[in-house]
């Protein structure tokens, strides 16, 4: 897994995303007051099982931890990968 990838926070399209091999791969969330609920986390086959999704999610939370904001991962991946870091249980507002 690589943090080098150039993830760039789109806020005024509530997004994550990169560009990798010319795919375009994202994190959606909602964000109702302090709290941000990740909806979609997506990567294109053509670029997948390089741990990209890992680093938009760690973005995310990241940035949601720095605007101190509560995270509700209702995105499957999102929640899978929150309950294998517990180091932001402290972000899970659900």
């Amino acid at each position: 897994m690589s943090d080098a990838y150039n993830i760039r926070h789109e806020a005024g399209h509530h997004r994550f995303v990169t560009v990798v091999d010319g795919q375009t791969c994202e994190l959606e969330y909602h964000l109702d007051r302090d709290v941000m609920s990740i909806t979609h986390t997506g990567v294109p086959d053509a670029v997948g099982g390089r741990g990209i999704a890992a680093q938009l999610v760690r973005a995310a939370l990241d940035h949601a931890r720095a605007s101190h904001w509560k995270v509700i991962p209702a995105c499957s991946y999102a929640q899978a990968w929150m309950k294998k870091h517990p180091e932001y249980d402290d972000l899970r507002l659900a």
